[in-house]
């Protein structure tokens, strides 16, 4: 018996029959997506296809909304939360447009009347800095033309790159809430639905900054909203994996009420008015020192406009690799220093180790994520070509990015 993709299936596992949708075969095994939404390896042999077979997704309704709510746009760039089944193969794929997401989230259309927009439609380790600028543009657009709020809906391994490439390219009088799921609408566990209400309550608030919203617990009860460039993803697959790191979350939206509490740090709606700037210097590199790594490594940077060295504690690499920093500086790569330490600030005057590099020509990058101070190197660079100034915008709190004391007191 041959079984194609997409065909539904009977099977057998411990000892209960189960019917579900047949993926693929490997050594005998068989994948099937059940009709609980979870995939399950069998026995091939155990396989036995059923009357129906589903090869086509079900007809889409028209969907009507209500022109009297206010206006918010959804943007899509691809992800989970974009994700739905492929009726042929059973598998989750990330091709639908923004307005389906209406269609999965049908409880948005009583929060506001939404257009959607289609800047990419990729897997988030596919983002690059040419999409941020689309994106970026596209954002602008929709806050010119007059929308309430902006939903980046986005997937959730690349989402804080991303958030904090667009705090430092549009100046927003608006929300913008980047939104995601951990899991994808197929499974009972999914939480697109949550997160989405809640984005979109949060894109109608008092906020005027570049958001992340996401789930803030294991249960159904509230998501967070972190700012843009302070979060960061600390889990492979929980759906509170999202954090706000080195500053306190800028507020929550409880659910299934969807009211919305904020708190006094935020930024507010209009104190801002739009502004785009989206020339980024993608000659920029990130690299993450370890122990016992070669100079060579720093050296491979050469020619690079900038660099940024996630570095041990307080801001080190080990003492060899200095020389090979005050190359790359002297050679006009603006080299900033942050901390592995996700926590705290850098400082290179405690150590000889810092001290030398200070010497050597880096700037401290205060208590930026090293990805977040990477983007803002990036986004620096195309602004500015005076090497003073550049150091001068590196330590400026810029968009939330760092402050003057940690919540630990450094």
């Amino acid at each position: 018996m041959t079984i194609e993709p997409g065909e539904r299936v009977l099977c057998t596992y411990a000892g209960t029959q189960l019917k579900g949708v047949f993926i693929t075969e490997r050594n005998k095994k068989a994948v099937i997506k059940l009709d609980n939404g979870y995939n399950i390896g069998v026995d091939y042999e155990t396989l036995k296809k059923t009357e129906k077979t589903a090869t086509h997704a079900p007809s889409q309704k028209k969907i009507e909304q209500n022109t009297s709510l206010p206006k918010l746009s959804i943007i899509s760039t691809g992800g989970t939360i974009a994700s739905k089944i492929d009726y042929r193969t059973g598998a989750v794929t990330s091709q639908f447009e923004a307005d389906d997401i209406l269609r999965a989230i049908p409880g948005l259309k009583d929060i506001a009347c939404f257009s959607a927009h289609v800047p990419a439609t990729i897997l988030s380790e596919n983002m690059t800095p040419s999409i941020w600028k689309t994106l970026s543009k596209t954002i602008y657009d929709e806050i010119k033309a007059g929308t309430k709020g902006v939903i980046v809906t986005h997937g959730t391994d690349t989402m804080a790159y991303s958030a904090a490439a667009v705090s430092f390219m549009v100046k927003t009088p608006v929300p913008i809430c980047f939104v995601g799921s951990q899991r994808s609408a197929d499974r009972p566990s999914s939480d697109n639905v949550m997160n989405g209400m809640c984005s979109a309550k949060a894109a109608l608030s008092d906020l005027g900054e570049v958001t992340v919203v996401m789930h803030a617990t294991t249960n159904d009860d509230y998501c967070t909203i972190h700012r843009g460039t302070r979060v960061r993803k600390m889990h492979t697959s929980r759906r509170d994996a999202f954090r706000s790191m080195n500053e306190k979350p800028l507020g929550k939206v409880e659910y299934p009420s969807l009211d919305v509490t904020l708190e006094e740090h935020v930024v507010r709606r209009g104190h801002n008015s739009p502004k785009l700037f989206d020339r980024l210097e993608e000659k920029t590199g990130l690299l993450y020192f370890y122990p016992g790594m070669s100079p060579d490594i720093i050296r491979a940077f050469s020619g690079y406009k900038g660099l940024v060295l996630s570095g041990t504690g307080l801001g080190h690499t080990s003492s060899v690799c200095i020389d090979a920093v005050r190359e790359l500086a002297e050679t006009g790569t603006e080299v900033v220093m942050t901390s592995q330490c996700l926590n705290g600030r850098v400082c290179d005057r405690v150590y000889d180790t810092g001290r030398d590099l200070l010497d050597a020509g880096i700037t401290e990058g205060e208590d930026m994520l090293p990805e977040v101070a990477f983007v803002k190197l990036m986004w620096v660079l195309g602004q500015e070509r005076n090497p003073s100034r550049i150091k001068e915008l590196i330590k400026t709190d810029l968009r939330g990015e760092t402050g003057r004391c940690t919540p630990n007191g450094l």
